[in-house]
């Protein structure tokens, strides 16, 4: 089914990893340390770390119970929910953060970074407390998402209502200060603090040591790595890492729609080069994800706020020259199934999308795109979540919320353990957390990746097989709730 053999590669070796026998562990105190030093930690929470080996401590280590590298979304999200669990409540939790603390006030302007927090997230984050205060702030639903490509007239729609949306687009800023304010008091949080080794230990007999560039250094019963996709705490672990670049920028932008609308619609066409996203922030602005080619990327860049308007407009609106011939089959294609499925016609109602009448100056911006995935999650006293983990192509929004799906299930898991009177750093528990969210996350990413290889083809095979599968997906009801449960976590 993949036209990539590379993703297939990543499949069977994580398979066969996962697969094989797991090292078991006994009793003991958790302590929060890494194997081997690395060369740098950050990520999540932009802290580097440089060194060769932890310099011998002549004090004794401070000890907590679990030790969280990595200050972003997912990490203080994981944070909180240790905190306000009632099971683990006896527990000292230490986040460390590697950036300084800053006051934060709401801005008039939104913000370039947000995402698109699904259903499960909602739920993970109504749960701590969180969700409420991030409604008061600023947050914008998603009732229905729209998918189309440039190549032919074939789309999907996902639809919503006011109970349940499809998701809610939240600026970063804004769900990191609502999990900041909310966590916890009991919960210990350190700004500046960046690690400079993790010593792990080989079973659970003994704990993880985490050497500061202070030179401090701290032991934990269990070590939480949320710190990024250069992640020190993997690094540490040895695990393998398979994954590559591609040849994609992302672009993200604030922009000024034509007029006030009920926008409420998330948009995304593919074209050849990647996929342009409008997601909606309010009744007059929207977010800007548009993946394309490196080359494209700083040649858009590089143009006047004016002409990357008129770049953006021709990109949603224009249509690329299409084949005849692959046409006429989709026509007939779509006829088919309106006769064998007549009850759904209405999955085919198009809506026009809005038309951009400015960027917000300043707030265009590039990142990088890959794909990545850690073979192991977990080891004695140590377990990896969020961009650690895992990495995906934006193109489906989903690489925060399995972050998020990481903290919930592993706190199910560490919830589990204590109710057993199991050691929570014990790695045949924590394998239960592997086990799960790598059944899901594998078959998220291979999904992405094959969406992503089977849209930056023009090849008229590829088209008219694309063409037929998204409209017929389009048409079948119980395929696309599959599809968006899925995506729901």
């Amino acid at each position: 089914m993949l036209p990539s053999l590379g993703i297939g590669r990543i499949i069977k070796s994580s398979i066969r990893h996962v697969s094989r026998k797991r090292r078991g562990g006994g009793g003991g105190g958790v302590v929060l340390f890494s194997r081997s030093l690395c060369v740098r930690t950050g990520g999540d929470n932009g802290s580097d770390a440089e060194s060769t080996s932890p310099p011998p401590s002549t004090a004794a280590a401070d000890h907590y119970d679990v030790v969280i590298s990595g200050g972003g979304m997912v990490g203080f999200a994981m944070a909180s929910a240790l905190g306000k669990s009632a099971r683990l409540s006896d527990r000292r939790v230490l986040l460390l953060e590697g950036g300084a603390e800053r006051v934060w006030d709401l801005s008039p302007d939104y913000s370039n970074r947000v995402c698109a927090l699904n259903p499960t997230t909602q739920h993970l984050f109504t749960s701590l407390g969180v969700w409420q205060h991030i409604l008061d702030m600023r947050a914008q639903p998603v009732k229905r998402m729209q998918v189309w490509e440039a190549c032919s007239e074939a789309m999907i729609t996902f639809e919503g209502d006011e109970e349940r949306p499809v998701a809610h687009m939240v600026e970063n800023d804004v769900t990191l200060q609502a999990l900041k304010s909310l966590i916890p008091s009991h919960v210990q949080v350190e700004y500046n603090s960046r690690v400079s080794g993790y010593q792990l230990p080989q079973d659970t007999s003994s704990t993880v040591t985490i050497t500061l560039q202070n030179g401090r250094t701290i032991s934990t019963d269990l070590l939480i790595g949320a710190d990024g996709v250069r992640s020190g705490v993997r690094a540490a672990m040895g695990v393998q890492y398979l994954g590559w670049e591609y040849d994609q920028m992302g672009i993200v932008a604030t922009l000024e729609l034509s007029e006030p609308t009920d926008n409420t619609v998330a948009w995304q066409r593919f074209l050849p080069t990647g996929p342009v996203a409008l997601l909606p922030l309010s009744e007059d602005k929207s977010s800007l994800v548009w993946s394309t080619t490196k080359k494209t990327a700083q040649h858009l860049l590089s143009l006047s706020d004016e002409d990357f308007t008129d770049a953006l407009n021709r990109a949603i609106w224009d249509d690329k020259p299409r084949d005849a011939r692959l046409e006429s089959l989709h026509k007939g294609w779509l006829r088919l199934l309106e006769t064998v499925l007549p009850w759904t016609n209405e999955g085919v109602v198009r809506q026009l999308p809005p038309s951009v009448t400015s960027v917000i100056p300043s707030s265009r911006a590039s990142f990088p795109l890959g794909l990545g995935h850690a073979v192991h999650y977990v080891a004695p006293r140590v377990a990896l979540i969020g961009d650690a983990a895992h990495r995906i192509h934006p193109l489906a929004g989903q690489g925060v919320n399995l972050g998020f799906g990481d903290v919930a299930i592993l706190l199910e898991t560490l919830e589990k353990a204590v109710l057993l009177g199991a050691d929570i750093g014990d790695e045949r528990m924590l394998y239960e957390y592997e086990r799960g969210r790598q059944r899901h996350n594998m078959a998220t990413m291979t999904s992405v990746e094959a969406l992503y290889r089977l849209y930056t083809s023009e090849a008229p095979p590829l088209v008219l097989l694309r063409s037929l599968g998204l409209s017929a997906v389009n048409l079948i009801t119980p395929v696309k709730e599959r599809i968006m449960s899925h995506a729901n976590g």
